[in-house]
């Protein structure tokens, strides 16, 4: 703890103090974790203004529980002294208490059974449907806001759900979404879920027929991407002399040549990067890993990455924070913030900013170098050959023999 302070006798009055016995630890730990000094020595100060509280009350550590936690933090705001990462900072307090068996670890709510079922219906999707992890989610949330629109807050029994609930429940959705896309999410979840339902005998009717289609037609827009002189303007912009945009390179390269999907990157791991075969493994779901080739310069990128600009950490994933607490991204969504700032930087204004824009990309620059559809669905991994139909209308010399003439001669 010495590392913080200038003043010898500082580290010995922590120590003193009511969770003196673990400032060491706490501060060790925050030391690993990459967090700057005056971050550090905040987070101390934190900890032993929660110790003067404690010590007034006459409570001692282990009778710590997060209500009091949460007393103390609501102390903080009434004298203005609580920032936006004080909660944050007891909540790593009390896990390192826990975790050293000074604290009990407290019991988990016990669910509801509606949540009991959405948990069951979880590892269903998971182990026997073999779906991805960001499908499994959005079947989750359409199917818990489902129970809760049939049964609010008591038992779901299915038994009694009727189609009128169901066609109900979509109809609101749709309305609630503004979105056909997702409205057609809704319904494939919902489907999904009586489906399971059926195989589980919680309905002996099956309901699945009766939910509403959501009217989008096939193909019916073209798929937004980047043409490669942009591509390349987007990747010649990234700033590679700090380590932060060295980390962003090796990002965009991976989705400008390979098209991984945003939550294909958060996901990545260093067991996924085979050096010798030169091979990416990408982990589609549970049951599906599919390999790809890795690219000279994209290979460069992600060694100059993880050899210069990575910083130390214990997290096993390959992309990670480069402020403290170093951890991998939190979800997809901080791809596409990425993104979108390099757009930005590059004075690209595209009508779509997120990070499928690079995916278009790759299909539509193999079509147009002369790809067949088969091999642009081996690389995006398509599991569905209709899904890369779309990018057929995209070769549009290919396509203009193909029109008929206007009725009428041309106008």
């Amino acid at each position: 703890m010495e590392q913080f302070y200038k003043d010898p006798h500082t580290p010995v009055r922590m120590r003193e103090g009511l969770f003196g016995a673990y400032v060491d630890v706490f501060a060790k730990q925050l030391s690993a974790e990459g967090y700057a000094r005056a971050s550090s020595r905040y987070a101390l100060q934190v900890v032993a203004d929660l110790g003067h509280w404690l010590s007034e009350r006459g409570i001692v550590v282990p009778q710590l529980t997060t209500k009091h936690l949460e007393r103390y933090l609501d102390c903080r705001s009434s004298h203005r002294h609580r920032r936006s990462g004080d909660s944050a900072i007891l909540r790593r307090l009390f896990a390192l208490l826990v975790e050293q068996g000074i604290v009990a670890q407290e019991p988990e709510r016990e669910r509801t059974p509606a949540e009991r079922l959405a948990q069951e219906f979880r590892c269903y999707l998971e182990q026997e449907r073999g779906l991805a992890p960001a499908t499994v989610v959005t079947y989750l949330e359409f199917t818990t806001r489902l129970l809760v629109h049939c049964f609010a807050n008591g038992e779901p029994r299915l038994e009694d759900l009727r189609a009128a609930d169901v066609v109900g429940f979509v109809q609101r959705e749709a309305a609630r979404l503004h979105c056909p896309k997702r409205a057609k999410l809704v319904t494939t979840a919902v489907r999904a879920f009586l489906q399971y339902a059926r195989y589980r005998g919680l309905i002996t009717i099956d309901l699945r027929s009766i939910v509403p289609t959501v009217a989008i037609w096939s193909m019916a827009s073209l798929p937004k991407g980047l043409s490669s002189d942009e591509v390349e303007c987007l990747l010649s912009h990234c700033d590679r002399e700090t380590a932060l945009g060295r980390r962003n390179w090796a990002i965009l390269l991976l989705l400008a040549r390979l098209g991984l999907r945003a939550g294909e990157v958060v996901a990545l791991l260093f067991e996924d990067l085979d050096w010798e075969a030169g091979e990416i493994s990408i982990r589609s779901s549970e049951t599906r890993t599919d390999r790809l080739p890795i690219p000279q310069d994209v290979g460069a990128a992600l060694a100059e990455y993880l050899h210069h600009s990575r910083p130390a950490c214990s997290s096993r994933r390959v992309f990670i924070r480069m402020r403290a607490p170093y951890r991998g991204f939190l979800s997809s969504a901080a791809i596409g913030t990425i993104v979108r700032r390099a757009l930005d930087n590059a004075g690209l204004n595209p009508a779509h900013k997120g990070a499928h824009l690079l995916r278009h990309s790759v299909a539509t620059r193999m079509l147009r170098q002369g790809a067949s559809l088969t091999e642009i669905g081996e690389i995006l991994r398509h599991r569905n050959p209709q899904t890369t139909m779309i990018y057929a209308k995209v070769d549009l010399d290919l396509l203009r023999p193909l029109a008929l003439p206007w009725p009428g001669g041309a106008q």
